[in-house]
């Protein structure tokens, strides 16, 4: 009789495939430790909320879904009221965005009558929280972008912290040389190390060519794929994408890796498939993907601008005047929506359109 053996941990599969193969690309690790079928942290579990990981501005806020959703009825209205075309959401989270938003759009006559909902998710936990949130409403679920290309009519897609947790790689300046950073093994334990082959400065952009010894940089190709998927969809159908994420507008050095568990920062390193990893978003290099598709895209707004300019401040005061018990919660969501030194400025918005003009409140360099 065999005893029964221990199933390995996503930390040994790692370790073992490291041993197996040598050092591993930091994009190769975010995506094992992320996606691996059954032990991947955006797999297995329900990561946001207070019990969670982190919480994202749809569960702050009803405030922050409503404003999506006035964008999103002004841009079918730019587009000239198609009928039908498809609201799609990438990693959509418990659907409280979705809800929010389609609380706005039934308000809007005609809208809900021409819409396709598609929801791109692949966490099984958070498909069951989807359904529950949006019974009632005909959705369509969609493991992969390219599925959207099936869709009749325009698209109007909202992606809110989604292209901030696609793997990136990392390369580091050594010797005046670029090399790629890797992950490997020492007593074992993970460890970061550098590829010994230095890569050619013409692989990097021209800016990054003179940068200091230890400087990182940082670039997700996968998040570059994905622009070009969405862009190609947008070319042939017209729509537009709605992507927010904390980030940047100019690609530049700097290391943004990190993991969070239960509220708290921790070692990347330490425990794939129990922490959330993120990086910050480098639009400009999404911009320059969209721009080789000769689909225009916007400049930047903060979170705070543009939450603004959809008339959050308003709307923030008729439901402190409805709910006066609640003023002071609603004074406070709104405070951490668009503060400053919250997540107003930290927050980037991003337009990708195929559309007469810019979709309000955008605009174009």
């Amino acid at each position: 009789m065999t005893k029964h053996q221990p199933t390995p941990s996503l930390s040994d599969l790692i370790n073992v495939q490291i041993m197996a193969q040598g050092p591993m690309s930091l994009a190769t690790y975010m995506s094992i430790a992320l996606t691996h079928p059954t032990l991947g942290y955006y797999k297995k579990a329900d990561p946001l909320g207070q019990t969670g990981d982190f919480i994202t501005a749809p569960e702050i806020s009803q405030m922050f879904g409503e404003m999506v959703g006035i964008w999103v009825a002004q841009t079918w209205q730019q587009l000239g009221e198609p009928s039908p075309f498809s609201l799609v959401e990438l990693g959509p989270g418990r659907g409280t965005l979705m809800a929010d938003c389609l609380r706005v759009l039934q308000q809007v006559p005609g809208i809900l009558d021409a819409m396709n909902i598609s929801l791109v998710e692949t966490n099984p936990v958070l498909i069951d929280k989807q359904f529950e949130t949006l019974k009632g409403r005909k959705v369509t679920w969609h493991s992969e972008i390219d599925e959207l290309g099936a869709q009749e009519g325009p698209l109007i897609i909202i992606a809110n912290e989604f292209f901030d947790a696609l793997p990136i790689k990392q390369f580091q300046r050594s010797n005046g040389k670029w090399h790629e950073r890797l992950i490997g093994l020492k007593d074992n334990k993970r460890v970061w190390g550098l590829s010994p082959t230095p890569l050619p400065d013409e692989a990097f952009p021209e800016a990054l060519r003179s940068a200091n010894d230890n400087q990182i940089w940082e670039t997700s190709f996968l998040a570059q794929q994905v622009t070009s998927q969405i862009a190609a969809l947008l070319k042939d159908r017209q729509g537009a994408l709605l992507a927010i994420d904390y980030g940047y507008g100019t690609s530049q050095t700097g290391e943004t890796l990190q993991a969070l568990k239960a509220h708290a920062h921790t070692d990347p390193l330490d425990e794939p498939g129990e922490a959330d990893l993120t990086t910050h978003v480098d639009f400009a290099a999404l911009a320059d993907v969209a721009d080789k598709m000769a689909v225009p895209s916007s400049t930047l707004l903060t979170q705070s601008e543009f939450l603004k300019a959809m008339g959050i401040e308003p709307r923030a005061e008729a439901l402190a005047s409805a709910t006066p018990a609640a003023a002071e919660k609603i004074d406070e969501d709104l405070a951490r929506l668009v503060g400053a030194d919250r997540m107003g400025e930290l927050f980037k918005v991003w337009c990708l359109f195929n559309t007469n003009s810019p979709p309000y409140p955008f605009e174009v360099d």
